[in-house]
């Protein structure tokens, strides 16, 4: 292995941490029992979480779409 290719591992690892890890904070649309419960949040929360997970979505799609760069350089240096 090269040094080239031992770089681009090690970031081909980060990309797919990052991924997971944003992939895992984002919340699912359904209220699930909470509507049921009345435990809504208010307008300023959904706000406030709207931006948080607009946030996480680009940094998801960024992150897949280092991944898939690196992976494909991967198949052309290897």
């Amino acid at each position: 292995m090269n040094a080239l290719q031992i770089i681009l591992n090690i970031l081909l690892i980060i990309a797919s941490l990052v991924m997971i890890v944003t992939v895992l904070l984002q919340s699912s649309d359904s209220d699930g029992m909470g509507a049921i419960s009345g435990s809504t949040e208010t307008f300023f929360g959904k706000a406030k979480n709207a931006a948080l997970e607009a946030k996480l979505a680009l940094a998801t799609k960024i992150s897949a779409a280092v991944f898939v760069v690196l992976a494909l350089i991967m198949i052309f240096v290897g």
